[in-house]
């Protein structure tokens, strides 16, 4: 019983922290320009940490302005980067190097979080979400892609792939928050709710602590920029929208799957392994030792040879 409170206050700081702030829809993450250029400028120095030659678009779709990072050899094979929430496409910094060495990287900043895309509509339904993403992909042409979801970006990636012809390949999962099971250990993650009520250094230092075995790992320029997105962008409804896959849906993908979830992870447990092992048909699972939910940062190395061994 105390688990099913738990869950129901979990939901309820997150309904309440959504409904706290008006939502203006010529800019859906940020109250004021000034927000946007503090958090722009820090942005882009954490981009400055991906240290190889990258490019940046927007592109025009009937929801707002997409914005991609584009990386690695342009005849290389197609690679789409899906960020964990409020962490932006910068957050691939740990990893960019290992996979845009055989890979045309396509990192697409989620429009309904602190990033460059803006949303210039009323907030995503999933369908909305299937709609947006094949706009970029329709744009960019892309056909028999792979992907890679961290977090809120892995729940997107596998709604992507539960789709009637897909153009995904190869799929990597890495902790896929809210995608096989509820969060694990509800009670540790509120830290990160009470974050988005009331933001601080203080409180936002407690969940890296949480979150990640070795928050020391964290590029102090990646942090600030981190911290600014959960600090600005008080309102987020998309952990409502993120219910736990059905077997019957899961069972749509037929792409061969990788899903990593750290031993130290406080979104998944064992379960989502055993779900990806028996229902998936091509599921693929793996524990990544002395990791938290950041696993591609606590143990970038590791999980960067995962990445490219199993993306081969």
């Amino acid at each position: 019983m105390s688990k099913l409170l738990l869950k129901f206050a979990f939901l309820f700081l997150v309904a309440g922290c959504a409904s706290s702030k008006k939502v203006k829809f010529d800019d859906y993450v940020f109250q004021s320009k000034k927000e946007k250029t503090t958090y722009i400028k820090s942005y882009n120095r954490s981009l400055k940490l991906w240290g190889i030659p990258y490019s940046q678009e927007n592109i025009k779709t009937r929801f707002g302005t997409a914005h991609i990072v584009l990386a690695g050899p342009k005849n290389g094979k197609k690679l789409v980067l899906l960020h964990g929430m409020d962490a932006s496409s910068t957050m691939w910094y740990p990893n960019i190097k290992a996979l845009a060495k055989t890979h045309r990287i396509y990192a697409i900043d989620f429009l309904e979080e602190p990033g460059k895309s803006t949303l210039t509509s009323k907030s995503l339904s999933a369908d909305d979400i299937v709609i947006w993403y094949n706009d970029i992909f329709n744009y960019y042409k892309l056909k028999q892609f792979d992907i890679i979801g961290a977090s809120r970006g892995g729940w997107i990636a596998t709604l992507l792939a539960t789709q009637k012809n897909n153009s995904i390949n190869k799929m990597i999962l890495l902790s896929p928050a809210q995608t096989f099971e509820f969060v694990d250990k509800i009670g540790k993650t509120t830290t990160a709710l009470f974050l988005k009520l009331f933001p601080s250094q203080k409180k936002f230092d407690k969940t890296m602590e949480i979150f990640s075995t070795h928050p020391e790992n964290i590029s102090p320029v990646y942090n600030k920029q981190f911290y600014l997105a959960n600090k600005y962008a008080k309102s987020n409804t998309g952990m409502l929208k993120m219910q736990p896959f059905s077997d019957d849906d899961l069972r749509l993908i037929t792409n061969p799957v990788l899903v990593l979830i750290g031993d130290h992870d406080v979104i998944n447990s064992e379960k989502s392994l055993v779900k990806v092992q028996n229902i998936l048909v091509k599921g693929q699972s793996k524990i990544i030792k002395d990791a938290g939910h950041f696993l591609s940062i606590d143990q970038s190395k590791a999980v960067n040879e995962d990445m490219v061994t199993f993306l081969k």
